[in-house]
């Protein structure tokens, strides 16, 4: 699950930077990889119908059609912060080496179109079979996955608001 985070952290500060930019449109999911040589790949699910591209995307995460190592599905979706409904990028997580291993994280988000266009703190939505993983040191590859962004890591600093 680590190296799984390190490509969340990386392709989460894609969507980031790809939502601060998008004007009411929203993100087109993308699956996100590694193979064996460890050489991260992308993948948009374009399609008329989000739901239907995410429905793939978590279809291609269960079977590994890819042949990962590691995968995320990276998703714009909405989440509930105590009393209040925020946008999100979701990212579903799998480590191939424990097949049973799951971990789903939101990254929450204002869009820039309600005023200012905010990061907020990621959160772990579900952690699954994965009492073999430290937490502590996949949110730490997550951060530094974020950090290799060039663009995407600036953006997520400047716009960062850890009040939600």
């Amino acid at each position: 699950m680590i190296t799984a985070h390190n490509l969340a952290g990386y392709f989460a500060a894609h969507a980031i930077w790809c939502v601060s930019e998008l004007e009411g449109e929203p993100l087109i999911p993308m699956l996100a990889f590694t193979g064996a040589s460890g050489e991260r790949q992308l993948q948009r699910l374009v399609s008329h119908d989000l739901a239907g591209a995410v429905a793939t995307g978590q279809a291609q995460l269960a079977s590994n059609e890819m042949g990962a190592a590691d995968a995320v599905l990276v998703y714009d979706g909405r989440i509930t912060v105590g009393e209040e409904k925020l946008d999100a990028i979701i990212l579903e997580l799998r480590a191939y080496v424990a097949p049973e291993a799951r971990a789903v994280m939101a990254v929450p988000y204002t869009p820039g179109g309600a005023g200012s266009f905010l990061v907020h703190k990621p959160k772990i939505l579900e952690w699954q079979r994965c009492e073999d993983f430290d937490l502590d040191v996949a949110l730490q590859a997550f951060w530094q996955g974020v950090d290799s962004h060039e663009r995407g890591g600036k953006i997520w600093s400047e716009h960062l608001d850890q009040s939600k």
